[in-house]
């Protein structure tokens, strides 16, 4: 398919010589005088949806020191790490809403399908992604659910299950007990949104080394809309091993073009183009209390357009089988403990760091 073209750079005119007052001129200003009429009433619209759209992204926005308690409580931020950002992005599966005609509607509840733990040097122009396997057991700290339960810690339990059943703060507070990382922001979007984001860009390419066959994909190039994407990013049968380990690729490599395309768009540097991407996004999307604002959103965005989507890191967290349960894994160490420690200094990670011996058939 064709690609979406950019706008064409803007015409350099001559300056405009002086000439002598007219009824033209006059008619001109006539005319200059409505522009500005429908400029400022535009600006008032404007101002409008706006309101509506931040009105969006605050209902429901997580306030996370409140959830998780004083910073007493939580990862101290190093000094070696100062001026970077942790952020974490959750993917949620749930069925409810504009999600319940998506992919498989017959699952109830929600769970993070999707688990991203992304972290921005301080010099906001390198990032790596850390994938945490949601089949990966961990210890699940106590937590404060969102109708005040509280909620006792459990050993052994599916990463992805914290979601579904404590919520999405309880999310950053076992990621942030596993790995001794401050999480910074946490961003929260549901199939519907995800599927509308990758429409509202016009489609994402990727290319294939070998072929999905469930999906009727061969190996090559390939452009997505919102609803092959979505299946793109969560097929786990009929690829490589079939776990949910090969799917982590997937999603990683899905990940990568898409913030190449909104790259290559300008789409953060288009005021029309960010705002028709915001409308599709605001129902869909839940953040902390820090970015629940189109504001907080857009000074974000700005703050990493340093980063080349080409050069980012992508790396899951080191895994191997449970010696117990075989269709669960457990992290690895010293792997492990080596990528979080590098995270939390800001420094290159580790070679030995990015093998896992677990690696979904990769």
């Amino acid at each position: 398919m064709s690609q979406t073209r950019l706008p064409a750079a803007a015409d350099q005119r001559s300056p405009r010589r002086e000439r002598p007052r007219s009824r033209g001129r006059t008619i001109r200003r006539a005319l200059l005088g409505g522009l500005l009429v429908l400029v400022l009433v535009g600006g008032g619209t404007a101002w409008w949806m706006y309101q509506g759209l931040d009105s969006n992204l605050k209902e429901g926005a997580v306030d996370l020191d409140k959830a998780l308690g004083d910073g007493k409580n939580r990862p101290a931020r190093t000094a070696a790490a100062a001026g970077a950002t942790n952020l974490l992005v959750l993917g949620s599966d749930s069925r409810a809403g504009d999600n319940a005609a998506l992919d498989d509607a017959k699952v109830s509840g929600a769970r993070s399908d999707t688990a991203l733990l992304v972290h921005i040097a301080k010099g906001r122009t390198q990032a790596v992604a850390v994938s945490i396997p949601r089949d990966t057991l961990v210890t699940r700290p106590e937590c404060t659910a969102p109708d005040g339960t509280v909620v006792p810690s459990a050993k052994r339990v599916m990463f992805n299950s914290v979601y579904s059943q404590v919520g999405s703060a309880c999310t950053v507070k076992t990621v942030e007990a596993m790995s001794d990382v401050r999480v910074d922001h946490l961003i929260e979007l549901d199939f519907a949104g995800f599927k509308e984001l990758v429409d509202a860009v016009g489609g994402v390419t990727v290319t294939l080394d070998e072929p999905i066959t469930k999906l009727g994909l061969s190996a090559g190039a390939h452009r997505l809309d919102g609803t092959e994407s979505l299946k793109f990013v969560r097929t786990r049968y009929g690829y490589r091993d079939g776990s949910d380990l090969g799917r982590i690729g997937l999603q990683q490599q899905f990940m990568l073009a898409l913030l190449s395309e909104i790259k290559r768009q300008d789409l953060l540097g288009s005021p029309t183009k960010l705002y028709r991407i915001a409308d599709t996004l605001t129902e869909s999307l839940t953040t902390d209390s820090e970015l629940a604002s189109l504001t907080a959103l857009a000074e974000f965005g700005r703050s990493v357009q340093g980063i080349d989507p080409a050069s980012m890191e992508t790396v899951m967290l080191p895994v191997a089988y449970d010696k117990i349960d075989p269709n669960r894994v457990v992290a690895v160490e010293p792997q492990a403990a080596a990528l979080w420690k590098a995270i939390r200094t800001d420094s290159a990670i580790p070679e030995s760091a990015k093998k896992s011996p677990a690696g979904g058939g990769s």
